[in-house]
């Protein structure tokens, strides 16, 4: 059974932030527009950097 990979997930508006393993083994945060046609992403190694770039997110899809 594999491991989880992202875990402790928490949605503020369209976008999802997350917690998993990076390539280097650390703990890192993900956040990602679910938004259609918007398809902005960003790691952070601090989750409160990751719930500012949340917060203030503004989509542009194409």
């Amino acid at each position: 059974m594999a491991a989880a990979r992202f875990w402790d997930l928490f949605r503020i508006g369209p976008v999802e932030i997350a917690t998993h393993r990076d390539r280097y083994g650390r703990t890192a945060h993900v956040a990602a527009c679910t938004a259609p046609g918007c398809d902005w992403s960003a790691d952070y190694l601090n989750r409160f950097a990751a719930e500012l770039a949340a917060r203030t997110h503004r989509c542009a899809p194409r």
